[in-house]
């Protein structure tokens, strides 16, 4: 197929593009690039025609003639949306509806959303399906609940929207993120000893690789319409779901010398969900996911130590999504509608 990768360039986008290629599939990319400075270690993203466009600007003109588009781009956590709710909405709800009225418009066929496992947010310790009630406690996934709802009422003969509610990501990328709950902690212990636990560690989270979750959206873009038209997928697998002191204990028996602290004040934490993950292996079963966290958080340990990562690196600027973007924000490089006013610095 000829597909439209929105937020190609980020975090899960560097490592589902080549994933895309690899399968066959002719890959075009979109991304404003607000993390082009952001790059881990070496550059291995790989290059691909691209559109650098703020997805809140996308015509119809851009989406025509793909067969389908994968939608990963968006503020891409809790804290980003936190920092200005109203630009969240439109920035994660209308630009998406919107971009999936206009694709259907010009005949894309399928519309895969990736859209989050923080839907159920205070969903305390019952198993969850996509059956689920929703229960989101944040901006972030109140936003993706919205664009859910209504996209799902596009849905027709001709226009089939999927909705893959991933769980926590983790993992390495040319875009590594370390606002993540596994990167972190993995960071936290390697440069430090501590595998620092900023809640009680009691609340329960699915995780899922990156290229697991990239698995999942490849699975959907091949399988026949009938099996992904109009459904949603929790991703990743049952037996991936932990609680996060669980997560600290499995980093503290993968990097050498490190143990499990608690930050001054750590409480718990609203965000509660066990999610069952069933689904996926029953009606896609292309979807073959193979990692887990203790995999996981080994091949973040080695690839922490390559890059010789520093205490303090890893809280910065440049690897946390929110302290970057209000980097960006103080020096001028983005207005306040998060819209460059100039060209960003390359790492």
């Amino acid at each position: 197929m000829r597909v439209l990768v929105t937020g190609h360039n980020g975090y899960v986008g560097t490592v589902m593009v080549p994933m895309l290629l690899d399968a066959g599939h002719d890959v075009v990319g979109m991304d404003t690039n607000l993390y082009r400075a952001c790059t881990f270690g070496e550059d291995t993203t790989v290059k691909i025609p691209a559109i650098e466009k703020d997805i809140r600007d996308v015509t119809a003109a851009d989406l025509d003639g793909f067969d389908a588009i994968i939608h990963l781009a968006g503020l891409s956590n809790d804290p980003l949306g936190d920092l200005n709710p109203t630009l969240t909405y439109k920035i994660n709800h209308q630009a998406s509806v919107r971009m999936a009225k206009l694709a259907k418009e010009v005949g894309v066929q399928r519309f895969i959303f990736s859209s989050s496992c923080s839907n159920y947010g205070a969903g305390l310790s019952d198993w969850l399906t996509e059956e689920s009630p929703f229960n989101p406690v944040t901006p972030y996934g109140r936003s993706k609940v919205m664009v859910e709802h209504e996209v799902a009422e596009l849905a027709d003969d001709d226009f089939s929207p999927t909705f893959m509610r991933s769980g926590t990501a983790y993992g390495v990328s040319p875009r590594l993120r370390f606002d993540l709950v596994l990167n972190n902690l993995t960071a936290w212990a390697y440069t430090t000893g501590k595998v620092l636990l900023k809640s009680d560690g009691s609340p329960w989270r699915p995780v899922v690789h990156i290229r697991d979750m990239s698995l999942a959206f490849i699975a959907a873009l091949n399988a026949p319409r009938e099996l992904i038209h109009n459904e949603a997928f929790n991703v990743g697998r049952p037996e991936e779901n932990y609680r996060i002191r669980e997560l600290a204990q499995i980093v503290a028996e993968v990097v050498p010398g490190s143990r499990v602290e608690f930050a001054d004040g750590a409480g718990p934490d609203k965000r509660n969900y066990r999610v069952d993950s069933g689904k996926i292996a029953r009606v896609l079963p292309d979807y073959k996911p193979q990692w887990d966290a203790r995999k996981g958080a080994e091949e973040l340990y080695q690839a922490y130590k390559a890059a010789d990562l520093q205490p303090g690196e890893f809280e910065g600027a440049k690897y946390r999504r929110i302290h970057h973007i209000k980097k960006l924000l103080a020096n001028g490089a983005l207005d306040n509608e998060l819209r460059w006013t100039k060209v960003a610095p390359v790492a």
